[in-house]
């Protein structure tokens, strides 16, 4: 994890500088600011991972009939179907785990954005990565909307903490139970919402949340404001993808649609319907019949006619 801390630190540090000389350095809204520009600086990174995990997830919705059709031809051989399944996934250029990069990427970070927090709240002495003692003792008793950024829910008396650790815990439940509700009623064709996938998918839409809203009890207020925000990230940048670039058949092709004739018929241009190609058929000929060698009895009768 140390290299982790260097680079965390060296984050939040950054926008330390940058806010503390506005808010003051032992401000708890600059160390808050700071925690929200790591949060995006991380997101940012992981742009390229989330583009790969929208192709994946719309490729998996996509070829969910071709999957239900193996299904059916060698449900009763499963050794064969995950061959077969996995061919499908490969030719399709389809990673099933891709879609759970950002997330496990995420982990690593958030663990040791943890443990930065807790240790400057217990123990400023141990410094970690670029973050010095004195940094440690300004994180840890940063105070921000009458909450220290180390307090927890469990681990505080005081109703105005836990009532702002609740509120950030629900905001993350509740972004995380509507980004992922999100991509299922928009973003999947009506013949991928009764496979494998999709209820895959249906149990991810509660059981996450449910997941974040019993853990989220023990993170530390600046943790949850890194969750909350990386959540609202996750949904704005998903809303985005979804709205400009929807996987055909589903809902949000079909808005896209409408949104582009509209805006058409404002300025006054009619679409031309889309032209299909009229299938090339090859006239196939008769073979050539070879004429009957004839006797010489024959050619004589012809002649004499």
């Amino acid at each position: 994890m140390a290299p982790l801390y260097y680079v965390i630190s060296a984050v939040l540090v950054g926008f330390h500088k940058l806010f503390g000389n506005v808010f003051g350095e032992s401000s708890g809204v600059a160390w808050v600011l700071s925690i929200i520009g790591l949060t995006l600086v991380i997101r940012i990174a992981l742009i390229p991972l989330f583009v790969k995990q929208i192709k994946s997830s719309r490729n998996m919705q996509l070829i969910q009939p071709k999957v239900r059709e193996l299904q059916k031809k060698y449900g009763h051989d499963r050794e064969r179907l995950a061959q077969e399944t996995m061919k499908l996934y490969k030719d399709s250029g389809t990673n099933p785990f891709s879609s759970c990069l950002p997330i496990l990427l995420q982990m690593p970070i958030f663990l040791a954005l943890f443990r930065l927090i807790d240790q400057a709240a217990k123990d400023p002495s141990h410094e970690r990565g670029l973050m010095t003692e004195q940094l440690n003792t300004q994180f840890g008793d940063a105070i921000f909307l009458g909450a220290k950024i180390s307090d927890t829910f469990l681990n505080t008396d005081d109703m105005g903490v836990r009532v702002l650790a609740a509120v950030l815990v629900l905001a993350m439940t509740a972004t995380t139970f509507l980004t992922q509700r999100q991509l299922m009623s928009k973003n999947m064709p009506a013949d991928a919402l009764s496979g494998p996938y999709a209820q895959q998918q249906k149990m991810l839409l509660y059981v996450l949340p449910v997941v974040f809203a019993v853990g989220g009890i023990a993170f530390p207020v600046g943790v949850l404001f890194y969750w909350t925000t990386s959540n609202l990230w996750t949904m704005g940048q998903q809303f985005y993808v979804i709205r400009n670039n929807p996987a055909p058949g589903t809902p949000a092709f079909a808005a896209k649609e409408e949104r582009v004739k509209a805006k058409a018929a404002r300025k006054g241009i009619t679409l031309e319907p889309e032209v299909t190609e009229a299938p090339v058929v090859t006239e196939v000929k008769a073979p050539r019949q070879q004429p009957q060698r004839q006797t010489k009895a024959q050619r004589t009768k012809k002649k004499k006619r």
